[in-house]
């Protein structure tokens, strides 16, 4: 049997490295905020991602392509009526005659594509700003209701429900009988109840909120309700209202369609995609792409922002932090 041999190293073979604070805290993983946190993880999230390169295209169209087509979006050319997608504008005499229509041209022989994304722009444009006014009414009033409680929580909340019982319709048909129909008209009847969903989110967190540490810091340090509202706890409801503002958009946009589509949208020569799906119906049957143009803008700028929205929602959520 063959005994077990050991093998001995000289100590001399080896060499004393020591520690470096250098290499030591390059392995660490760096620090980062929440924000940059949130911001790493929605840029890991290919759907949010792809998303948001859909809507910067649908803006970069709504904004540039008006600008830039050779046909106004309001001119007319009768030897052109409902002519298909592709169709070589050849009428003399008139602005953009050697170029294409590229959606082809409605029943009065208008521009789709121009028409398309300058409907775009005012749909977009009300949304938008019907969204940011939400946006900074809701978080002033649910902030005030939220942060004094009681009786002054109770009695915003019970008006807050009162002009929630208000039907939407309603409120735009009033408002049409005393200003003029267009945009600012639309964007004024949102933004009458577009607030309130997000005055109840905002209300939720500052009760949440305001009995953390933090607040009571700043009470001792003599702050007004004003600064602790503005500088404490509305920046820590951040994240949830951007949340909720992606998903107010695309609300917008359809409520912003459907009044259009029955008539009580922007009013001609102005276009938006519910004034275009409008028209495009009455000849569908026959020129089916004049309703199925604005019809896909409209479902596929929807989307997009609703699932973007859903990307910023798990980017934001403290739970899925690693």
């Amino acid at each position: 049997m063959e005994e077990n041999t050991v093998m001995h190293i000289d100590a001399s073979e080896f060499q004393h490295v020591g520690v470096s604070e250098r290499d030591r805290e390059s392995i660490t993983r760096p620090s980062l905020t929440f924000f940059q946190d949130a911001v790493r993880r929605l840029v890991k999230n290919r759907v949010a991602m792809f998303c948001l390169v859909i809507l910067f295209i649908m803006v970069l169209f709504s904004v540039f392509a008006p600008m830039l087509s050779p046909f106004d979006y309001r001119e007319q050319h009768y030897s052109h009526i409902n002519a298909p997608m592709f169709t070589v504008c050849n009428e003399p005499g008139v602005k953009g005659t050697g170029h294409m229509h590229i959606f082809g041209t409605d029943t009065l022989g208008r521009d789709i594509f121009t028409r398309c994304w300058m409907g775009g722009r005012v749909s977009l444009t009300i949304a938008v700003v019907s969204a940011l006014v939400d946006l900074v009414l809701g978080a002033i009033y649910g902030g005030i209701s939220g942060y004094f409680g009681g009786t002054t929580d109770i009695i915003m909340m019970r008006i807050l429900e009162i002009i929630n019982g208000i039907p939407y319709l309603i409120i735009v048909i009033l408002l049409m009988m005393v200003l003029k129909p267009g945009m600012m008209t639309i964007i004024v009847a949102y933004s009458l109840v577009g607030w309130i969903p997000m005055a109840r989110l905002v209300r939720g967190q500052i009760v949440a909120l305001k009995e953390q540490e933090f607040v009571t810091a700043a009470l001792a340090l003599g702050a007004s309700p004003s600064r602790i509202i503005a500088k404490h706890l509305i920046p820590n409801t951040l994240s949830v209202m951007i949340v909720r503002v992606t998903l107010a958009i695309p609300s917008a946009i359809f409520s912003e369609a459907y009044l259009s589509y029955v008539g009580l949208g922007v009013q001609l020569p102005m276009c938006s995609w519910g004034s275009l799906a409008q028209l495009g119906i009455e000849n569908f049957r026959i020129y089916p792409s004049q309703l199925m143009i604005p019809a896909v803008c409209i479902s596929l700028t929807m989307l997009a922002f609703n699932l973007f929205g859903d990307g910023l929602r798990d980017a934001f959520d403290p739970k899925l932090r690693r």
